[in-house]
C-alpha cells in the first residue's frame, strides 16, 4: 500500500469505510476526531489523562516514516467524517508491530474496531512481521475482548501489572 492508496472496507454492520494513510494536511481534522473520542478511550490510546490531544501526540500520527510506522484514518463514506484512527509501529528487525486503534464515540459498537484491527494486522503481516501486539490497560475490557475475538492472545506486561499485551502470531 503506497502513501496515496485508499482501501474500502465494510463493517459487519454495513458501514462503508475508506481507509487511507494520514497526511500532514489531515492534522487539524485528526485533532478534531480525537475530540469526538471518549475521555476514557483517549486515555487508553495515549496512556494519558489529557482531555485534549496536543501536537506532541499528533506528531507521530501525521509524520510516520511510511514503512516501520504508518498511521491511517478511516472515513465513513456516507458522511466523509473520520470515524477511526489506526497506528502501526514496527520494531527495528520488523519482527513485531505494535498497533493502536481509536473509534469515534458515535460510531462505537458498529464493527469499525473489528475492521480496523483486521486491516492493521494485515498490514503488519504484509510487511513481514512475525506478530502484531496491542498494549492495553487492563481496564479496557472492550478492546481486550475485541482483540481476543480476533485471535489475539493475552500475555503479561513485564514491569506494569496494570497493562496487558495481546498478541497475534502470523508465522
Amino acid at each position: 500500500m503506497s502513501l496515496h492508496d485508499c482501501v474500502k472496507l465494510e463493517t459487519r454492520s454495513g458501514i462503508e469505510l475508506e481507509v487511507r494513510p494520514v497526511t500532514e494536511a489531515d492534522e487539524a481534522e485528526l485533532a478534531a476526531f480525537f475530540e469526538r473520542v471518549t475521555d476514557e478511550d483517549r486515555r487508553f490510546r495515549f496512556m494519558s489523562g489529557a482531555r485534549h490531544i496536543g501536537r506532541e501526540q499528533l506528531e507521530p500520527l501525521v509524520h510516520p516514516d511510511h514503512f516501520r510506522t504508518e498511521s491511517w484514518i478511516a472515513c465513513n463514506l456516507a458522511s466523509g467524517q473520520i470515524v477511526a484512527s489506526g497506528l502501526m509501529a514496527c520494531d527495528g528487525p520488523l519482527d513485531t508491530a505494535e498497533i493502536a486503534i481509536s473509534v469515534c464515540a458515535s460510531h462505537r459498537g458498529k464493527g469499525i474496531g473489528w475492521a480496523m484491527l483486521d486491516f492493521l494486522a494485515d498490514q503488519a503481516a504484509a510487511r513481514g512481521c512475525r506478530r502484531a501486539i496491542s498494549i492495553e490497560d487492563r481496564a479496557n475490557h472492550a478492546a481486550i475482548e475485541l482483540e481476543r475475538e480476533k485471535g489475539f492472545v493475552p500475555e503479561p506486561f513485564n514491569g506494569d501489572p496494570s497493562l496487558i499485551i495481546l498478541s497475534k502470531t502470523f508465522r
